[in-house]
């Protein structure tokens, strides 16, 4: 599974490829929106992400907090004053294979609900923009749900297609006029409530 938020210009062009512990760290759905919001925004203070995610100071304080134990966030040098620290993304991106496994896999599990449900607020959060959006942004957004009949295979496959054109767009940097950052969320799982018990087939 990966989070494919765009880094600024002020993150590090690394992936990470998350350990158990980063997992955990990780395993927090309000901590994933800190993360892309560092991403997406470049470097910030608790005081200004507890504004734009409408959450206390020192909630937002306590997750920077738990982001930089984790190696996931870093200080941003020469900012900031004793009283207010700034921070940014370490990484460009966050990579997780659910094929993991033991404690690594546990706490996937734990990452995996809490994607989830960062992805679920963020589209909340973009429906109660929209009608403050310019019109030429509002002729390109796009909320689909589309139903397929697969098989792992095929879904392996469509997902390595649709991962290879996001990579070929952010590879061209974002230099065009008017680039802003865009979030694009790409999910694929089993229509709830049709997984078949298991054969012994993986």
């Amino acid at each position: 599974m990966t989070d494919p938020s765009a880094a600024s210009a002020d993150s590090s062009a690394r992936d990470i490829e998350l350990d158990t512990a980063a997992l955990r760290v990780l395993a927090h759905p309000l901590r994933l929106n800190v993360l892309s919001l560092l991403r997406e925004r470049g470097p910030s203070t608790a005081g200004r992400i507890a504004g734009e995610l409408g959450i206390h100071p020192g909630a937002a304080s306590y997750h920077l907090r738990r982001l930089a134990a984790g190696g996931l966030i870093v200080e941003e040098p020469g900012r900031g004053t004793g009283r207010e620290r700034w921070w940014r993304s370490a990484h460009r991106q966050s990579i997780h294979d659910p094929a993991a496994s033991g404690a690594e896999r546990e706490a996937g599990l734990g990452y995996t609900h809490a994607v989830a449900l960062a992805a679920a607020d963020r589209l909340r959060r973009s429906a109660q923009e929209l009608p403050r959006i310019p019109g030429k942004w509002l002729d390109v957004t796009t909320y689909g749900d589309f139903l397929l009949r697969l098989t792992p295979a095929d879904v392996h496959r469509m997902r390595a297609e649709i991962f290879e054109v996001i990579e070929r767009y952010r590879a061209d940097g974002g230099e065009s006029e008017g680039a802003v950052p865009v979030a694009l969320q790409v999910q694929a799982f089993l229509v709830p409530g049709t997984a078949q018990p298991p054969t012994g087939d993986v």
